[in-house]
C-alpha cells in the first residue's frame, strides 16, 4: 500500500486524495480510476460523501456476505463480484464498496469468473495515460490562469486611467477656482485702495475748507462757499442731467492731449486701463495717470482696473493725462 501511495505522490497527486484513493481502492489501478473520477471534487466533499453513503454501503456489504456464505455452502467458488446494475466486475470486496459509494449502486452478486490482474506493460500504459491527462489538465489551468491574469491587468489599467482622468479634472477645477479667487482678491484690493485714496482726498479737502473758514473768521470776512458739482455740469452739459448715473450705458470723456482736446464715447463698464490703451494706440505715448480738473482728482495705475462707472466718470468727464518719459511724469 505504501508503494502505491509513493507512486501516486510521485505522479503529482495531492497527498490527501492519494491516501483516500489507496484506502478506498484495492490496488494502483483502482486508485488511479478513483482519482480520475474524483479529480474535480475537493477533499472535504469526498469525505462528506463517504460518510453519507457509509451506512448504505455497510448494509449492501452485509447482504453480499450472506450471499457469499450461501454460495460457498452450495459448493461454488466465488472469484469476483459483479454489479447487476451496470455489469461491472470487481476482484475484491473493497472495489465493490468503492463502486457503490461513487455510483450509488446497491445490487451486487458473486461471480465465478476470475479477473486477471494487469500486467506490467498494462500498468505502465495506464500510468502514462493518467500522466498525460494530468498534464493536459494542468496546461488547461495554466492557460486559463494566463487569460484571467490578462483580464485582471486590463481591468487594473482601465481603473488606473479613469482615476488619473478624475484627478486631472479635479486639478483643473482647483486651478480655475484658485485663479478666480486671485482675480477677486486683486479686484477687492484695487477697490480698497480706491476707497482709501478717496477718503484721504476727502479728508484733505475738508481740512483745507476748515483752514479757510478759520482764516476768514480771523480776518472778519465771510466763509467761502462749499464747492459743488455745478461747474462740472456747466463744462460738460447734458440734456439728460436729471437722469441718475446708474441709468446711463455710455459716458463721454474729453481728453486733453498734445494734439488738442479729443472727445470719445465709451461704455460705462469700460475700465480706465482700456481708455489708456485706446489713447496709447492713438498717440503712441504710454499713459501713466489721468487727472480730473474738477473735482480735483488723480487716477493712477491702481485705479486702472476700475470701470468708468465705479470711478464716477458718468455721464461725462474732462481728463488730462500724464505720460511716462525717462522715468519722470510729464503733464501733457
Amino acid at each position: 500500500m505504501s508503494s502505491d501511495l509513493d507512486t501516486l505522490l510521485g505522479m503529482g497527486f495531492d497527498k490527501h486524495k492519494a491516501e483516500l484513493a489507496v484506502k478506498e481502492s484495492g490496488g494502483l489501478q483502482d486508485a488511479l480510476e478513483w482519482l480520475e473520477i474524483n479529480q474535480h471534487r475537493s477533499h472535504e466533499e469526498i469525505v462528506a460523501s463517504s460518510e453519507t453513503t457509509a451506512s448504505e454501503t455497510t448494509a449492501t456489504a452485509g447482504d453480499d456476505r450472506n450471499a457469499e456464505l450461501v454460495s460457498i455452502q452450495a459448493g461454488n467458488q466465488a472469484r469476483s463480484l459483479v454489479c447487476n446494475e451496470c455489469c461491472k466486475k470487481f476482484r475484491s470486496q473493497a472495489q465493490a464498496e468503492f463502486h457503490a459509494s461513487k455510483t450509488q449502486h446497491v445490487d451486487f452478486a458473486e461471480s465465478e469468473e476470475e479477473i486477471s490482474a494487469l500486467s506490467q506493460e498494462e500498468k505502465k500504459a495506464r500510468l502514462e495515460e493518467l500522466r498525460q491527462k494530468l498534464a493536459e489538465k494542468r496546461a488547461g489551468m495554466s492557460e486559463q490562469d494566463k487569460i484571467d491574469k490578462k483580464r485582471n491587468e486590463e481591468i487594473r489599467r482601465k481603473s488606473t486611467k479613469e482615476t488619473q482622468d478624475i484627478k486631472e479634472e479635479l486639478k483643473k477645477k482647483e486651478q480655475l477656482k484658485e485663479a478666480a479667487t486671485k482675480r477677486k482678491e486683486k479686484q477687492e484690493e484695487i477697490e480698497a485702495k480706491a476707497r482709501i485714496k478717496a477718503k484721504i482726498a476727502a479728508d484733505k479737502k475738508e481740512r483745507e475748507l476748515k483752514a479757510e473758514k478759520d482764516k476768514a473768521k480771523r480776518e472778519g470776512r465771510a466763509a467761502p462757499a462749499v464747492a459743488s458739482a455745478t461747474p462740472t455740469a456747466a463744462i460738460t452739459p447734458s440734456p439728460e442731467g436729471s437722469k441718475p448715473a446708474s441709468a446711463y450705458t455710455e459716458t463721454r470723456l474729453r481728453l486733453q492731449t498734445s494734439r488738442g482736446s479729443v472727445q470719445k464715447t465709451f461704455p460705462v463698464a469700460t475700465t480706465l486701463y482700456e481708455v489708456a490703451a485706446a489713447l496709447t494706440k492713438e498717440t503712441g505715448g504710454e499713459v501713466q495717470s489721468f487727472t480730473q480738473n474738477f473735482p480735483k482728482k488723480t487716477f493712477d495705475v491702481v485705479d486702472f482696473g476700475a470701470s468708468l462707472r465705479e470711478l464716477g466718470l458718468v455721464p461725462s468727464a474732462s481728463l488730462t493725462w500724464a505720460q511716462l518719459l525717462d522715468q519722470d511724469l510729464v503733464e501733457r
